[in-house]
Parts: structure tokens; sequence; C-alpha cells
């Protein structure tokens, strides 16, 4: 186990890293907005779950194929790019509006919403190379199992970033409730899902490894 110093600072370094607002986070509260908290929470998860696999991989070196093959890389962003275009398309095109009183079939299905997290977060290569950067720094083999350890400092991470985006669900939610009272704005939460989706994937289109 790594001792109190190290976990302290990993943790001082989650708290600064979650409290930015950031794809992960604006993708969060639009789901919360346009579905409600427990999406928002169920996309979390998702992408929590996506941040313990890359943990793995950044601590046991798969990540580091990015280094020593860019082709590698630049799959993985346009896979990402590709995914992320998809999700504006059919989020845009739905017939009816995602959230609101007289819709509630409408609503995606809460496992979908779960993997949506969770693949946006794999396929997001950025994310990968600062699982690489950060984790080999607070990884000590002779504080005994790397697997331990990385298990440990991941949940530090998440925990961090449920306290933060709690607060931005909690708060989305509420929005998102108000609107949809009202029906002549229940599709702004879904247009805004949308934009998000598009927003992300251009960004990880035109984006390169700085």
């Amino acid at each position: 186990m790594p001792d109190l110093a190290t976990l302290a600072l990993f943790t001082a370094a989650c708290a600064v890293l979650t409290a930015t607002p950031g794809p992960d986070m604006l993708l969060i509260a639009s789901r919360s907005l346009g579905q409600g908290r427990m999406a928002g929470f169920v996309t979390y998860a998702g992408i929590a779950a996506g941040s313990y696999l890359q943990a793995f991989a950044a601590a046991f070196g798969l990540s580091q194929l990015f280094l020593l093959v860019p082709t590698a890389y630049e799959v993985l962003r346009w896979l990402g790019a590709a995914y992320l275009a998809w999700l504006c398309w059919t989020t845009l095109r739905a017939s009816e509006p995602l959230f609101a009183p007289t819709a509630a079939a409408s609503r995606i299905p809460m496992r979908r919403i779960f993997l949506q997290g969770a693949l946006t977060n794999l396929l997001n290569p950025k994310m990968a190379l600062f699982m690489l950067a950060l984790l080999p720094q607070f990884l000590k083999p002779e504080a005994g199992s790397i697997a331990l350890q990385v298990i440990v400092l991941a949940t530090i991470l998440n925990v961090m970033g449920l306290i933060a985006n709690g607060v931005v669900i909690l708060l989305a939610g509420r929005i998102g409730a108000a609107l949809a009272r009202r029906p002549h704005l229940a599709r702004w939460p879904q247009r805004l899902m949308g934009a998000v989706f598009g927003g992300l994937a251009l960004r990880l289109a035109v984006s390169g490894r700085e």
C-alpha cells in the first residue's frame, strides 16, 4: 500500500483535476439535464469504470503503445470521434424529447447510458496519456502489489470525481426537472446533449498530441 504522504499528494492532485471543468463533466451535466439525476450518476459510473481500465492499462504499460506506435493513437482518436459523432446524430434525430412528462418511454435505458459513459472514456486517448503520465509517479514496487496500488489510486480519483461531479449532477437535475414542466422547452436538453456530443467529436478529431 502507498504511504499516507503519497496518498495525500495524489488526493490533492485528483481534487484539482476533477474540479476543473472538462469533457467528462460536460457530458455528465448534459445527461443529468436531459434525463435527470439518476442518468447523471449512471453516466459517471460508466466513466469511473473506464477510468479503472485506463489506470490498469497505464500501470502495466499498455498505454505506452501510443508513444511507441503513433498510428495506434490516431486510430483510437478517430474511433472516438466517430463514436461521439454517432451519438450526436442519434440524439438530435430522436423523434420525441428525451426528457418530458409525456415521453417517459423515449428515455434512454440506464444500461446504455452506462456503456456510453464507459466507451466515451475508453475511446479518449487523452485520458490514456494522462494516466500514463500521472500514475507511474505514485506507484512504488516496494510498497506491495502494483495491482492493489492501482485499485486504491483509481478509487481515490473516482471518489474525488464523484464529489465534484455530484454537485454538477444535482444542480443540472434540478434545472432539467424545471424544464420538464415547460413543454415548449422540453427539447432544449436534447439539443444540448447533441451539441455536447458533436463538440466533443470535433474536439477529438482536430486535436493533436499536445
